[in-house]
Formats: C-alpha cells, structure tokens, sequence
C-alpha cells in the first residue's frame, strides 16, 4: 500500500500546472509511514488524486514522478530512459560520430526530478539528488542496459557528493556495472577529451557548456585567450580549434590543469601554444598586466549553492568580471557564466552591468547564452534553467 501525502486547502494548484515538487509547508498530515525514498501518493484535501513521487525529507518534501495513478515499475522507467533518448537522437547526439558524451536525463527536464545521467562513450555516469532515486538505482541500471545493449560497457555511480546530507546511506562511489579505465577520449564536435568520472568535478566534464565551447571557438582566431577556472580545459581546446595564437588555462586545481595540458596536446600535440598554470583565478588577474589578452573566459563554480549566501555570490561575481573588464584589451571579447540556480538571469545580469560601471568602460552585450538543448527545462519547472552566459565586446 502506497502511503499518502494530504495536503493543506488550496496547495494542490502547482501540482494543478504540473510543477514537479511539493513543499513541506504545503503538507496537512500523511496517512501510512512514509520513509525518505518512498514512493507516495499525493492528494489534495478534498481527496483527488494529484501525483505520484518520491518522499524526501527537507524543504521539497516530494518530488513528482508521474500526475496519473500508474505503477512505477520497470516498464515505466524503460519507457522514460527511451524518451529521453529519442530527444537526443533528434538532437543529433545520440548516434553522433563527431559528440560521444552527451546528457541522457536531466532530473526534472526528463520527467526523472533527482536523476541525472551523462553518457561518455560506452560508459553512463549516473549522479542521484534524492534517496528516491538512489533507491532505484538498479532500476536506472536496467533501463540502461535495455535501452544501449551492447553500446554501454560501463555505469558508474557517483552520488555519493550529490545526496541529500541528511541521508547519505553511506553510498560510495563505483561500477554498478562493467567497468571502465577512462583512458579513451570522448569526442565533442570533433575535439577529444580525457574524461575522469571518478576524480573530476560533477560526472567527469561539463557538457552543459558544449555549444557555448563551439561559439568561442568562432571567436578565438588570432587572438590571446585566457581560460579561467579552466578545470580539464574545454574552452582551451576550441579556441586553439578556432585559430587562437595562444592560450593560458588558469585553475586552482593541479590535476585539473594537468588533464587541460593533456587534452590541449591530445588534440594540437606537445608544441601547441598552450600554458596550463595552477593559480587561484584572482590572484593571477590581479597580477596580469592590462591589454595582455583580448579573449577572456570566466566560468567559475556555483558561487550561490542556495538563496542565504546571494548577497556573497553577487559580490563574488562583480569582483570578478570587474578584474577581468579592466584587464581585457580593448576590443577584447569576455565571455561569463554563472551556473548559481539561485541567481536569476535578471539578477547576473545586473551584476554584471555594475562590474562594466565600475571598470568604467564602454561594453556592449553580443550574446545572451545558456544550456543546451540535452539539458531541457520543463516548462512547467522553470528553476531548471541554471546557466547563464554573456558575450561582452569590451572597448
């Protein structure tokens, strides 16, 4: 028997536009014992039936699976992973010769709120958000094998950081099936990298900047280009791509600088005009002499995990473009990101405007940027969209 979340008068109408989460504040009572991870069934006061989805505790106290009384069962989740993979295969990605890593399901974009797999070659990297999904990870690992037969030889799970802290389970990370050594390079428009989902940031590399990586390409011939918080080096690669006479990937992490100059001379071999140089990104703005690049890059980690810490995360970000605005060449071309959930695109924006106010030069916007189209918002689930981009021309 699936237990059942009653909610208070009048919180049923997000559920009512198809919004996948239900808040804690908008719960009444529950009638059955539901544990984190359980599945439950969600209702409004007056008895009808609203959806069915995973309970978690914390803030979102559900997330919704499905808004119609049907089994979650392993035909459902097949059903789900081969969806997510048409789209990507009228992407253009799924079957590509020139892209091997794409993302297959984007948590609430892909109907699956707390599951995000990427595909990297024959390997699927799977990052659970919620116990829900962890608990079902054989499930996911099912529909994977029904789904690529023998084109996947490995799924590694790496949930073990992106677990909610109040129940981590003791997860650890590793193959729930085959094993893979990492050492193949995947391909990206063409470029290969060395992807390592067992040592790198989120599943091994960000592939939510892929078209965003080929616009700088557009952007880098004949010019100095500095490729900061550069981690692995993906914009690196397609500016030395694009024609750029030289480039410096800049990163505090020693590993990640070490697996950038690999990927450079992977793809441009060992006399590649290529730097990789372990610094702390405002250390070496503030020590870079003026009008030494003409095409900067800033995209820094999540500076605003959640909305307590927006204030810090806008300085963070205004101190930072504010470095780089004065230090660009004129006619240099910056681009910036924030991938915050927490700061809007009004509100990224607005900080960036009043870096260029205090650098004091004249800037112009070129292209507003953002997620590609394998990391779907639902359009009823708008905090899906979490990247923000600008392409600045700096006089």
């Amino acid at each position: 028997m699936i237990p059942k979340i009653i909610l208070r008068r009048g919180k049923e109408e997000s559920l009512r536009r198809f919004h996948p989460w239900v808040f804690s504040g908008a719960i009444e009572r529950s009638e059955g014992e539901p544990q984190e991870g359980d599945l439950v069934d969600v209702y409004s006061r007056e008895g009808e039936f609203m959806g069915r989805g995973h309970c978690q505790i914390g803030s979102i106290a559900v997330r919704i699976l499905s808004f119609r009384q049907e089994p979650i069962d392993q035909p459902w989740w097949n059903v789900r992973f081969q969806e997510a993979y048409n789209l990507r295969k009228s992407l253009g990605l799924a079957e590509s010769q020139r892209t091997t890593c794409y993302r297959l399901i984007h948590g609430e974009g892909d109907g699956l709120p707390g599951l995000v797999v990427d595909i990297y070659g024959r390997t699927a990297v799977i990052q659970c958000h919620s116990v829900g999904m962890y608990l079902s990870e054989k499930q996911i690992v099912d529909a994977l094998i029904t789904l690529y037969g023998n084109r996947l030889s490995a799924v590694y799970d790496k949930s073990s950081q992106t677990l909610p802290y109040q129940a981590k389970l003791n997860a650890v990370d590793g193959y729930l099936y085959g094993t893979d050594s990492g050492e193949e390079p995947v391909l990206e428009h063409g470029n290969r990298f060395l992807v390592s989902w067992e040592n790198g940031q989120k599943t091994g590399f960000f592939i939510d900047q892929r078209e965003n990586r080929a616009l700088v390409g557009h952007y880098a011939a004949g010019h100095t280009v500095l490729n900061t918080f550069c981690y692995t080096g993906g914009f690196s690669v397609y500016a030395l791509q694009g024609g750029a006479l030289s480039v410096d990937s800049v990163d505090s992490s020693e590993r990640a600088v070490a697996l950038a100059a690999r990927n450079a001379a992977l793809n441009f071999g060992p006399d590649a005009p290529h730097r990789a140089i372990a610094r702390d990104t405002f250390d070496f703005l503030k020590e870079t002499p003026k009008d030494r690049y003409d095409l900067i890059i800033l995209d820094p980690p999540a500076f605003a995990k959640h909305h307590k810490v927006l204030g810090n995360a806008t300085q963070g970000y205004k101190r930072l473009n504010a470095a780089a605005l004065h230090k660009i060449r004129p006619g240099g071309i910056l681009f910036t990101f924030s991938c915050s959930q927490a700061v809007s695109r009004e509100l990224f924006r607005t900080t960036v405007f009043s870096a260029a106010a205090i650098s004091g030069r004249n800037v112009r916007i070129l292209h507003q940027l953002t997620q590609p189209a394998d990391h779907p918002i639902n359009i009823y689930h708008p905090e899906g969209e979490y990247l923000k981009g600008l392409v600045l021309y700096v006089e």
